[in-house]
C-alpha cells in the first residue's frame, strides 16, 4: 500500500542500491559494509557516525518499502531479528554499555532516506547521542566495525 510517500519523483534509493550490489563512487555504504544478509534483510555498518558511537549498524528490507505504513508484517520480524543478531554482536565485540534503536517516517519524523530502515546504536554511559550530530565517514573506516560484527554473527547465529 503506497500511502504517506515523500520520495520524490526519478528518486535513485541508495539503500536499493546497497542491496543489489551496487557501490556508488562516493563515501556511501560499500558491499565490505554488509555484516547480515538474508533474502528479506541486508544489515550494514552506516556510513554515517555519530562521534561517540561508532560503527552504529542499519538494518533495511530488501525489497523497497518507503515507511513503516508499507512495510510487510514478515519484513518488519527479519528486521528485528537482524536488529538484535547486531545489538549482540555489538555488546559482545564493542563491549558498549548497551543499545539502542531508532526509526524515522516522513520529513517531520525526521526521515531523510525513502527506504524503510532501522538504526541500531551502541550506547555508552554519557554518549550524548541526543545531542550531538552525524558526520559521513571515510569508507576505510567502516571495515574494522563491520569485520567484528559478521565474524561474531557468522559464529553466533
Amino acid at each position: 500500500m503506497k500511502i504517506y510517500s515523500h520520495k520524490p519523483d526519478g528518486y535513485e534509493c541508495p539503500f536499493c542500491s546497497i542491496v543489489s550490489g551496487v557501490e556508488r563512487p562516493n563515501q556511501g555504504t560499500k558491499q565490505r559494509d554488509i555484516i547480515y544478509q538474508n533474502e528479506y534483510v541486508t544489515a550494514f555498518i552506516a556510513s554515517k557516525w555519530w562521534p561517540n558511537n561508532k560503527g552504529h549498524v542499519l538494518a533495511v528490507p530488501n525489497q523497497h518499502f518507503e515507511n513503516i505504513y508499507e512495510l510487510p508484517a514478515e519484513y518488519a520480524a527479519e528486521i528485528h531479528k537482524a536488529a538484535q543478531l547486531s545489538a549482540f554482536a555489538m555488546k559482545y565485540t564493542y563491549r558498549c554499555d548497551g543499545i539502542s534503536t531508532r526509526q524515522h517516517n516522513e520529513p517531520a519524523g525526521n526521515q531523510d532516506v525513502w527506504h524503510y530502515h532501522l538504526h541500531v546504536y551502541p550506547r555508552y554511559e554519557n554518549d550524548n547521542l541526543y545531542r550531538t550530530k552525524g558526520f559521513q565517514t571515510e569508507p576505510n573506516d567502516r571495515p574494522f566495525y563491520a569485520e567484528k560484527l559478521r565474524l561474531w554473527i557468522g559464529e553466533n547465529k
